[in-house]
């Protein structure tokens, strides 16, 4: 059977398809959650001339405060009110003290019978409790659901229930498909969510999902841990990192598709590194994707042009793409992120995808036990597409070196070290590669530095390198003095 869009489509993805002709889904969550807003913008995208949304309010606010809310959201159509959107109070029909419930659903009814309506909209119902009994309740709304289910129509039936009543309610029992909206309280920005708990002919994706209400109305953004792919492309050929010197040292370069994180301090040239490897991607004809969360678009395309690279000019060809994702106050949302990402991966042209940086990324998330899963989960989509990832990762400037990524290196293919060596009286800088996954690669450290003609630069091997493992500072020992044999 075709499912009814809900004219959002990350939310039908969420849902397996949309939703089912006929079936009646309750939408719960406490108040300021979204249920109303989710509602009416889903009548206001599938209703038409032809088979309308009519929504039907019981006991809360009026028409004309409902209606006068839903003008700052730009999904409203004041022509489609009464043509395609149609509002009926219920309240009056409940004054009958001996079957309240009676002339609501046979009002109803009659409407999805006689006008073979989309969606029908019924908020609240669960204020339909303080009129009856469970027992009376159970049956009017199989009676009402039954009834409505023979004109095709999606039944929509909004209440604040709690966990607890979405485990036990009648509601519950007699719906085809419930959707459970959330608020998170948390500073600096509360977080609102949408999970499914069940779907009748659907394989719903699980997990709870960021929501966002703004202007243009509800948004959801699926969780991507739940688009974990399966079936993995194999390691392509290899290719060129755009640091200088650095692929002799990989065997030739890096497998297509494959992970790379480097680490280092601030200031050691990450970021340089980050550039030129998406300007090597640029010079051979690739589509690449610079996701930063510090420098903005403008500063990235000064700092490239310091060493020769024109990214203003990929922009404006659209072979490259830069995402200035700010991280004010600290409040990242990791799905809103990863969203923007499939976004630009879902037609296959991107070769290249930088993020810098991924310890910045974790840090403002503050979702840290969630993260292994969601990096896990971004390495395979980004993969799966097509692409090579290179990430950058911070360390300690001062004191021992600690590992930034709570031990969720073994998730890359390889890691790149690059650190501050102390040189007699002088700072330097060292690269060594600790791992290439089945690949050979040098185990030596070698010197870096930053050259204004091409970027990051590998130069010659270091001998007397302490303090490689990361126990102390680097340091470039002097060599011993030769003992005089003539004495």
């Amino acid at each position: 059977m075709k499912h009814l869009g809900t004219g959002l489509a990350d939310l039908d993805l969420i849902l397996g398809g949309g939703l089912l002709p006929g079936s009646v889904v309750v939408v719960s969550g406490p108040p300021g959650t979204g249920k109303t807003i989710l509602a009416q913008q889903i009548c206001f995208a599938v209703a038409t001339a032809e088979r309308k949304a009519v929504y039907y309010t019981t006991l809360s606010e009026p028409h004309a405060k409902l209606v006068n809310n839903l003008r700052q959201f730009s999904f409203f159509d004041p022509e489609a009110l009464g043509n395609r959107v149609e509002y009926v109070h219920l309240g009056d029909l409940l004054r009958d003290t001996q079957a309240p419930l009676d002339p609501l659903i046979d009002e109803v009814v009659r409407k999805a019978l006689d006008d073979e309506p989309a969606i029908v909209v019924i908020d609240s119902t669960k204020m339909l409790r303080d009129f009856v009994s469970d027992h009376m309740l159970r049956a009017a709304l199989y009676d009402l659901t039954s009834r409505v289910a023979h004109s095709g129509a999606v039944l929509l039936l909004l209440g604040e229930y709690t966990e607890e009543e979405v485990h036990t309610g009648v509601e519950s029992a007699l719906a085809d498909g419930i959707i459970m909206l959330s608020l998170e309280i948390r500073e600096p920005v509360d977080r609102r969510g949408l999970r499914v708990r069940k779907m009748r002919g659907a394989a719903p994706l699980g997990g709870t999902h960021t929501v966002h209400i703004t202007g243009n109305g509800f948004s959801v953004y699926p969780r991507l841990e739940a688009f974990l792919p399966t079936d993995m492309p194999a390691r392509g050929k290899r290719i060129t990192s755009g640091i200088r010197n650095l692929d002799a040292l990989m065997d030739g370069g890096i497998p297509d598709g494959d992970g790379t994180v480097v680490l280092g301090p601030s200031g050691v040239g990450k970021t340089i590194g980050c550039l030129g490897f998406v300007a090597e991607g640029l010079a051979r004809g690739e589509r690449c994707l610079y996701v930063t969360f510090q420098d903005t678009i403008g500063e990235l395309e000064e700092m490239a042009a310091r060493f020769g690279w024109d990214f203003h000019a990929a922009r404006e060809r659209d072979q490259l793409i830069v995402a200035h994702v700010p991280v004010g106050a600290l409040d990242l949302d990791l799905d809103v992120l990863s969203a923007m990402i499939r976004r630009h991966l879902t037609d296959g042209s991107i070769r290249r995808v930088v993020i810098d940086s991924l310890a910045e990324m974790a840090h403002a998330a503050r979702e840290a036990q969630r993260f292994p899963a969601y990096l896990r989960s971004m390495l395979g989509i980004i993969r799966a597409a097509g692409a090579s990832l290179w990430v950058t990762s911070e360390i300690r400037l001062l004191g021992p070196v600690e590992d930034p990524l709570a031990g969720l290196m073994y998730l890359f293919h390889n890691v790149i070290q690059v650190r501050f060596v102390e040189h007699c009286a002088e700072i330097g800088r060292v690269l060594n590669i600790v791992k290439m996954r089945n690949s050979k690669h040098t185990l030596g450290m070698y010197a870096c530095h930053v050259d204004d003609n091409g970027g990051l630069l590998v130069g010659e091997q270091l001998e007397r390198v302490t303090g490689m493992l990361g126990w102390s500072v680097l340091r470039d020992c002097p060599p011993l003095p030769v003992a005089d044999t003539q004495a």
